[in-house]
Order: structure tokens, then C-alpha cells, then sequence
């Protein structure tokens, strides 16, 4: 019987979710099943109005013209992200009352459903212009000593996770000015578009999170190979590795000129190939529900709820989403690509490996009794790949235009 018990104890960890939770970077050259999977964080923005659909936008979210102040929205925003194989969000933030108040509220829900959060500061105003340093260190400051706490935010190595955007507008000396009162409390990355950006700070940063929706995998020349590069640079250093991914771009009515079209998920999966390959220590989506650069993943009126079910592909999870907190049935047709990997084949895997012991444990009870050897169960465990709980450092190999996280409309 304590061989039984040890044996189930053991299957439990093929459960997803199961484990320690610990998720790193992907060993060279390992095989996808080997390793676990890293997290995928989706860019979130929380500034939306009713007034700000009217601006800038081609699609609107199947949801209609929601406010980020809607806590109903917030909690189906997170539901279909976590159905959709999404670990977290990675969310826009300044402080501010506004912005103070809807993250008091995003951080609440995920809380409440197990969800992770890290924070992107918006370091360049309206115009791009770059904020006062003294601005940027008291946000900072202000974020560790109000949101930090929460449960829901992603840490490193007890930290957690933060991304400074707009790293590239400000002297090595003002990054320093900003990160050195918390980086012992938090992780702040930096935003850096080339390897010698990412070099310039590398003291003073904690690693490095690239924004790059703009790029087309089929034909911006060296795209996989500069992700590549940047990892290397980072991995050397033993840091963090954020790379970028995208659906598609298009972002002519805020100034773009180049479009890279979507290809009804084919550019999502290159782009997510891609970052895979990069060994990173997580994914950063980009995005959840960038609009008006059209980057976003959220069910929309253009595209359904088919790019959610692109990246239950990509991530191996069930295709099921709960009816509460459907939008809308899927407005086109998707064939699965990828093997279903999740908890109902790790269900299926324990019930399998378990149900006989339940059977053959009494027997194998009764002839020890009797004297005689009974027949001995074995199995097959393997490490659980659920949704972190931090995220682990580990060195390994890594890679035009870099487009902005989406300004307040």
C-alpha cells in the first residue's frame, strides 16, 4: 500500500499545473516534449472608453465599445486568455487615477482566477516624447509600494516582473536614476530594439522585453536570426529574455505605412515559431487588444474568436471555452494543427495508469499475505507544464522598425 501511494503521489505530476511551476528557457535543441513550454504573456492596454472605438479603429472587439472600468469585461477578457492557452498579461501602466484604478481592478480578477500580471510602463507621452526621469523613478517607486504585493503578479525569482518602455529615449545614467531604488524588490526590463541598445543599459536593466509587431517573418530580411542575436546577448548575462510575436500589423491610420497581413494565422504561427527558437524565458504576445495597430487577439468583429483558437494550437490546449464567458461562436472555420496536450490527456494518462492499481493492489495485498509475489505496476511520469508561478533564469542560444505599445487614444 505505501507503493501505491507513492506511485499515485508520482502520476499526480502528469497532471498540467502540477509540480513546482518553475518554467525556464528552452534547452537548445530539445525536443518540444521534453521541455517545459514558456509562459505566454499577452500585451494588454487599459485606457479604453465608449469615445475611444471611434478613433483609429478598422475592427472593434466582438464585446461592442467596452470601457476598461468594466469589471464584467475584465473577468471575460481573463477567462478567454486562459482558454486560449495565455499565462498572463503584461498590462500598460503610468500612474494616474484612471490608470491606477482600472489595474486596482485587473489585479482583483486575475487574483480571483488564478491569473498572472506584469507591468509595461508607458515611459513616452501622447507625442512620443520621453517622460520627466523624476516622473518615471516616482512611478516606479509607486507601482512596488501599491501593486508589487498582489499574488497575481509574475515574479522572478520573488520579484516582480516590469518592462520600461521606451528604455532607448533615456541616458544610461536616468535608467539607472529609475531602476536602482527598486530593482532589489522588482525586475525591470528593459525595451531595447538591437543587441548594442540592450548592451548600453545591460547593468542597470535586468534583462531585455522587444516590442516588434511591425515585422513580417516572410519578408523582413534577417527576422528570426536578429531575435536570435538578442537572445544570446541577454541569455550571456544570465537575464531575461522576453520575445515578441504578433497576429498580423497594420497600423496606416496612427502613421504606419507597411501593413504585414495575417494570413488567417499563418503569420502568428511563423512569428511564434520564431520566438520559440530563441530559447526565451517567456512569449510576449503582442497583443491582446492593440486596436488600432490591429495586433490584436481578443474576439473581434473581423476575426471571431479564430485567433484564439490559433493559439490554443500553437500552446497544445482543449478548444473548449465555458459558454459564460463565450463572446461568440468562431466566425470561421479552423483545422487543429497541433496535438491537444492539457488536462484531459493527463486526466486521461492518470486514469489510465491508476484504475489498474486500484485492481491490482487488493490481489497484490492478498498474496503477500499468502506468501506468494504479486504482479508490480509501473508507470511513466513526466514533469507537469502548467501556467508559472515564476519564471527561472538559464543562459541559451538566442537572434527595422520597432512599433510602439498602443498610446492612449
Amino acid at each position: 500500500m505505501r507503493l501505491f501511494w507513492a506511485l499515485l503521489a508520482a502520476l499526480a505530476l502528469c497532471l498540467p499545473g502540477s509540480g513546482t511551476g518553475q518554467v525556464g528557457a528552452r534547452p537548445a535543441g530539445a525536443p518540444a516534449d521534453e521541455v517545459p513550454r514558456p509562459p505566454l504573456l499577452a500585451y494588454y492596454y487599459q485606457w479604453f472608453s465608449s469615445g475611444s472605438w471611434q478613433r483609429a479603429k478598422t475592427d472593434l472587439p466582438l464585446a461592442g465599445a467596452y470601457s476598461s472600468d468594466d469589471a464584467r469585461v475584465i473577468d471575460r477578457q481573463i477567462a478567454e486568455a486562459k482558454a486560449a492557452g495565455i499565462d498572463g498579461f503584461i498590462v500598460g501602466w503610468k500612474h494616474g487615477t484612471v490608470n491606477d484604478r482600472r489595474l486596482a481592478k485587473l489585479v482583483a480578477a486575475a487574483e480571483a482566477r488564478d491569473f498572472k500580471l506584469a507591468m509595461i510602463y508607458q515611459s513616452l507621452d501622447f507625442h512620443r516624447r520621453p517622460l520627466p526621469v523624476a516622473q518615471v523613478a516616482a512611478d516606479f517607486v509607486h507601482f512596488r509600494d501599491h501593486f508589487a504585493d498582489s499574488p497575481a503578479m509574475l515574479r522572478v525569482d520573488g520579484r516582480p516582473l516590469t518592462v520600461w518602455s521606451g528604455t532607448w529615449s533615456y541616458s544610461h545614467d536616468d535608467v539607472a536614476r529609475v531602476t536602482s531604488p527598486v530593482r532589489g524588490e522588482l525586475r525591470v526590463l528593459a525595451s531595447e530594439k538591437n543587441v548594442a541598445g540592450y548592451r548600453r543599459i545591460s547593468d542597470v536593466t535586468d534583462g531585455n522585453a522587444y516590442y516588434w509587431s511591425s515585422a513580417d517573418p516572410e519578408t523582413t530580411p534577417g527576422y528570426a536570426d536578429k531575435l536570435m542575436d538578442m537572445a544570446r546577448a541577454v541569455h550571456a548575462d544570465h537575464k531575461i529574455w522576453l520575445a515578441p510575436c504578433a497576429p498580423g500589423f497594420d497600423a496606416r491610420l496612427v502613421g504606419g505605412t507597411r501593413p504585414v497581413p495575417r494570413r488567417n494565422g499563418a503569420t502568428l504561427a511563423a512569428e511564434y515559431s520564431a520566438a520559440l527558437r530563441s530559447s526565451p524565458d517567456a512569449i510576449g504576445l503582442i497583443s491582446w487588444n492593440e486596436f488600432s495597430e490591429n495586433t490584436h487577439v481578443e474576439p473581434s468583429r473581423d476575426h471571431g474568436d479564430h485567433y484564439l483558437q490559433v493559439l490554443r494550437d500553437l500552446r497544445g490546449v482543449p478548444a473548449t471555452v465555458p459558454a459564460e464567458n463565450s463572446t461568440a461562436p468562431s466566425r470561421s472555420a479552423h483545422r487543429r494543427s497541433v496535438p491537444e496536450s492539457g488536462i484531459l490527456p493527463g486526466l486521461w494518462a492518470f486514469v489510465g495508469l491508476v484504475a489498474p492499481m486500484l485492481l491490482i493492489t487488493p490481489l497484490a495485498v492478498r498474496r503477500l499475505r499468502a506468501g506468494r509475489p504479486g504482479p508490480a505496476p509501473a508507470g511513466r511520469t513526466r514533469a507537469g507544464t502548467g501556467p508559472e508561478r515564476a519564471v527561472s533564469r538559464s543562459p541559451g542560444p538566442s537572434s527595422r522598425r520597432c512599433s510602439r505599445p498602443d498610446r492612449e487614444p
